[in-house]
């Protein structure tokens, strides 16, 4: 029996062609690429576990998303997200199935703990939840949804946007993903000592085959599932952990992408059980079609359900002539760091033509 992981209550040259490349695609997303999946805070690629809880570094994670309700105990956390944009986040769709009244939930993004948020931290209400509109409770099938909130939040080094992965990439070559989350007891945060602090694994994905086989899980993973841990099991997403991110570091550059969105599995950690993850890959259609980025002209299916927060909520801002909103700008850690780079390489190049001396 399957179970959804919510809580009940390179160098220079390569740089410049890959962002070359990145900010002249022609998806609807080209005005994230190059200024989506960086992380300006973090030292290093982490490695510890979300079940078992080593903490990650503060801002780690920049586009993590707590979705919080108010009545409940402790931080209220039921569910993780992933701010794709300033005023969206992709979460997972059994994280609503018995949702009331979710214009009152609040959003926290840029924090790492959850009872100490800090200055960096930024808290959202939700004016609209999209949930997929094929979704299964049954089968966990087309477990998918976006949240859009009642205001912008404002890029920092501690609030990035994801990147979602259109068709060109091929997401079963990406060797570096990692999960995060304030999953299993975390989560809770039932003690006021306890620190509800975001947890990180580094994971593999598995082929879907494999997991699909008869001595894993026989048949239930979905074409638009992925499976991602490790054969012998030890380390996995948890309860609590539900809609958080799957990133997968880019094979030519240093950014990440968000190639699924964490939904279930059989307990946590077990051995040929590992996570299951819903493609965003698979859903990047339906994706702009709800954030209204989808060419003019093109029908989009109406989601269930719609709920609206109070007419006195901001809009959302009007998408540009380029079909997608403002983005972040870019970490100025990266920033320098580039500019650092690209006078190195033309100090090179001036040494090189550089007249012999007589």
């Amino acid at each position: 029996m399957w179970e959804p992981r919510f809580l009940a209550a390179p160098g220079l040259l390569a740089q410049l062609v890959c962002r070359a490349k990145a900010e002249t695609g022609a998806d609807a997303f080209s005005g994230y690429r190059g200024t989506c999946g960086l992380r300006p805070m973090a030292a290093g690629y982490g490695t510890s576990r979300v079940v078992g809880g080593t903490d990650a570094q503060p801002g780690a994670w920049p586009w993590m998303v707590s979705i919080q309700v108010p009545w409940a105990a402790g931080t209220g956390h039921i569910c993780g997200g992933s701010l794709i944009s300033p005023q969206w986040v992709l979460t997972a769709a059994h994280c609503f199935t018995k949702a009331r009244h979710v214009t009152t939930w609040r959003v926290v993004i840029g924090a790492t703990q959850l009872t100490q948020l800090g200055p960096e931290a930024q808290v959202r209400n939700i004016k609209r939840l999209l949930v997929h509109e094929h979704y299964s409770s049954i089968s966990e099938s087309n477990d998918i949804a976006l949240l859009e909130l009642d205001r912008p939040v404002q890029c920092s080094d501690s609030v990035q946007l994801a990147c979602v992965p259109d068709a060109s990439l091929r997401v079963s070559q990406l060797t570096t993903c990692y999960v995060s989350g304030w999953g299993s007891t975390t989560a809770r945060c039932e003690f006021p000592e306890t620190a509800c602090v975001l947890s990180e694994a580094k994971v593999h994905l598995i082929n879907v085959r494999l997991c699909n086989s008869s001595r894993w899980y026989g048949g239930a993973i979905h074409t638009h599932n992925l499976c991602a841990g490790y054969p012998q099991g030890g380390i996995d997403t948890c309860q609590g952990d539900s809609g958080g991110p799957l990133v997968c570091k880019d094979n030519n550059a240093d950014y990440f992408w968000l190639v699924g969105v964490t939904s279930w599995g059989t307990g946590c950690a077990r051995a040929r059980q590992p996570g299951v993850y819903t493609s965003t890959q698979h859903f990047y259609d339906w994706i702009l079609e709800q954030m209204g980025l989808r060419p003019a002209g093109t029908a989009a299916p109406t989601p269930r359900p719609v709920f609206t927060s109070t007419p006195f909520q901001r809009p959302r801002p009007t998408p540009t002539q380029a079909g997608s909103f403002t983005p972040c700008p870019f970490a100025r850690q990266k920033l320098l760091q580039f500019f650092k780079l690209l006078q190195d390489f033309l100090q090179v190049l001036r040494g090189k033509k550089a007249p012999a001396a007589a």
